[in-house]
């Protein structure tokens, strides 16, 4: 397993958690296999925003004697009331449900506070309106909330909660279908979903990714929107590639799921390679860096995609990227113009031309 490192935090969280929506289905005795299997592999960050009540149980079970070495990701706003997941934004409904989890799980903190599924900028005044954010901020005072974070499908309302510098993590929709305008919650333009990833990069705001699959869509040719399957490890792939990104959150509902999910970092660049979505990108797609890492190897030794990735996150107001971009032993400026990545990139980005571009950006950067 790899961990990236929260900068807001300075948790060391691994590259592939696990979600709580299904973990339910396969029984009891079946998700405390699922989560002991997962902590055995490495996973240290699990997402509580569970589909059934059921959950709570399981994770009581399964990781009540290690839960020192987990972070939880607890959302306020999901209501199990009803057994099954809903949502609320009532503040007595929210505080029964917060005082159900916690006294299920064993436990009396909660490491990433949620301000949840924040999808309208009305539910964002709501949740202020009604005292939720109040609660959370007063827990976390209190010591009970060790940090806040923010689940949303939508660009606008991120960029709105971020101005308040409050979530120290953001739980976000990543996957190919969403970010090229496919599906129910491929909110925000090419563009602007790449805008929220800079971001939080530049910012230190963590990204954990839900439905990194579109809800099983895309491993499938027939469901897939663009008539092509991808692997899951290539979705991870794809998510983990994008800024700002610290932890894939995919659901599993026996072993046999996680044992797939943890493959993972087994397996080549080859069978990670997600280019083909390069076949099925939109316009606004069209000539833009997804770091895909397809035109490699480069025959001056530069790593173009990472190159990109500093050059982009520049632009966005990352300070720490010129450094990132200065300690690289070959820079842009040492490209031969052979244009062997021209030739390779399926978004037809011009790689030879964007390296001499960069290269003048840094050699001409300023505070």
């Amino acid at each position: 397993m790899n961990y990236r490192k929260n900068k807001r935090t300075g948790d060391r969280i691994s590259e592939i958690g696990l979600g709580s929506s299904c973990i339910h289905e396969g029984g009891l005795s079946e998700g405390v296999k699922v989560l002991e299997k997962a902590y055995e592999g490495g996973i240290n960050y699990f997402d509580l925003a569970a589909g059934d009540r059921k959950a709570f149980d399981i994770f009581a079970s399964g990781l009540r004697g290690v839960r020192k070495n987990v972070f939880y990701q607890i959302h306020f706003g999901a209501d199990y009331s009803k057994g099954e997941y809903g949502w609320s934004l009532d503040l007595e409904t929210v505080k029964r449900s917060i005082d159900m989890q916690l006294s299920v799980l064993g436990t009396d903190y909660i490491d990433y506070g949620f301000i949840h599924c924040q999808d309208e900028h009305s539910d964002w005044i709501t949740y202020q309106k009604n005292g939720i954010l109040d609660y959370i901020l007063e827990l976390k005072k209190q010591g009970v909330v060790h940090h806040m974070g923010l689940s949303s499908h939508t660009p606008a309302v991120i960029n709105e909660i971020l101005d308040t510098s409050m979530a120290d993590m953001l739980m976000f929709s990543i996957n190919p279908a969403y970010d090229y305008h496919h599906g129910e919650y491929a909110n925000g333009s090419v563009d602007e979903r790449a805008e929220i990833y800079a971001r939080c990069e530049a910012e230190g705001v963590g990204i954990t990714v839900m439905k990194p699959f579109s809800a099983g869509q895309l491993l499938d040719a027939k469901s897939s929107p663009f008539g092509k399957a991808l692997t899951q490890h290539q979705c991870i792939k794809y998510a983990l590639d994008r800024p700002g990104v610290i932890a894939v959150l995919p659901g599993a509902k026996n072993t046999r799921e996680v044992e797939e999910l943890l493959r993972y970092h087994s397996k080549t660049e080859e069978e990670l390679d997600y280019s083909v979505i390069g076949t099925f990108a939109p316009p606004d797609a069209e000539g833009k860096c997804v770091y895909c890492n397809h035109c490699m190897p480069c025959p001056a030794g530069l790593d173009i995609s990472l190159i990109n990735k500093y050059y982009d996150l520049a632009k966005s107001g990352d300070r720490l990227a010129r450094e990132h971009y200065n300690s690289l032993e070959t820079k842009a400026g040492d490209c031969i113009g052979c244009g062997h990545c021209d030739s390779r990139c399926p978004f037809g980005v011009m790689q030879s031309e964007r390296m001499t571009e960069i290269a003048d950006y840094f050699d001409n950067y300023s505070d």
